[in-house]
C-alpha cells in the first residue's frame, strides 16, 4: 500500500464518522465507500522482476495503445506508450538497472493522455536511465484526472530493474523510449505489469558497454 492511500482513507473515515453523527449512518456509506477505493486505487503488489540480460520491463501497469518509429537528437528509436486507467495499479518501476542520469520535470495541460499531443503537451516528468550498456529514457505523463507526478528518486541515484522509483495519481500514461535495435515482446492492445512484464530486449550500445566494462574493471582493482 502506498502511504497517499492511508492519507485519503483516514480523512474520509474522518468525514464518514463526523456525517454519521450529524445526519445519520445513511450518510456517511458514500464517504466509506471512497475509503475502500482509495485504499484499493493505491495498492502495491510485489513483482517479480526478470533478471534476464538485457531485458527491459514496463514502467508501469497498463495497456500498450502505441508502438511508433521517432527520431530525437538524430537517434532513431522506438516509442512504447501505456495508457492506465484508474483502475491499473499506478505505482512506476525503473526500466532498467543503472544510474538515473537526468530528470526533468515539465509543466503542462492536463489533457485526455490517450491523444497524442499529450505526450508533449501535457504535465509530465521525463527520467533517462543508463546502465548495463543501455540508455533508456520514460515518461510520467498526468492525464485528465492525474494531478500529481510523484518521483522519489534524483539525479545520480542508483536503482535496479523494476525498482518503485514513483507514482502518477489516477488515469495517466507512461512513454518509454527505445534504442531502435530492441527487439521488441509486446505489441499494441496488450496488457503489462510494472516491474515483472518485458517490453524489449536491448543489446548494449557499443560506447556504453565499454564505459561498463573499464568501470567494472577499474572496481576489482
Amino acid at each position: 500500500m502506498v502511504a497517499d492511500g492511508y492519507y485519503y482513507a483516514l480523512s474520509l473515515v474522518g468525514a464518514a464518522v463526523l456525517l454519521g453523527w450529524l445526519v445519520g449512518t445513511f450518510w456517511a456509506l458514500p464517504a466509506l465507500v471512497l475509503t475502500a477505493f482509495f485504499l484499493w486505487f493505491f495498492r502495491d503488489p510485489e513483482r517479480e522482476i526478470p533478471d534476464t540480460a538485457g531485458a527491459v520491463v514496463s514502467p508501469a501497469d497498463g495497456k500498450v495503445t502505441g508502438i511508433w518509429p521517432v527520431t530525437e537528437n538524430g537517434i532513431r528509436q522506438t516509442r512504447i506508450s501505456i495508457f492506465l486507467n484508474v483502475f491499473d495499479v499506478h505505482v512506476n518501476r525503473s526500466p532498467i538497472s543503472g544510474i538515473i542520469r537526468e530528470v526533468r520535470y515539465q509543466v503542462g495541460k492536463f489533457g485526455n493522455a490517450m491523444n497524442l499531443t499529450s505526450a508533449e503537451q501535457n504535465e509530465q516528468n521525463v527520467v533517462t536511465v543508463e546502465g548495463d550498456g543501455q540508455r533508456i529514457k520514460f515518461k510520467q505523463i498526468a492525464g485528465l484526472l492525474a494531478r500529481r507526478i510523484v518521483f522519489t528518486k534524483k539525479a545520480g541515484d542508483r536503482v535496479e530493474r523494476g525498482e518503485r522509483v514513483g507514482l502518477i495519481k489516477f488515469g495517466s500514461r507512461v512513454d518509454v523510449f527505445l534504442d531502435a535495435s530492441a527487439s521488441l515482446q509486446v505489441k499494441m492492445g496488450d496488457r503489462v505489469k510494472g516491474g515483472s512484464s518485458v517490453l524489449a530486449f536491448v543489446p548494449p550500445a557499443p560506447e556504453l558497454a565499454a564505459v561498463g566494462a573499464e568501470q567494472s574493471r577499474q572496481g576489482a582493482f
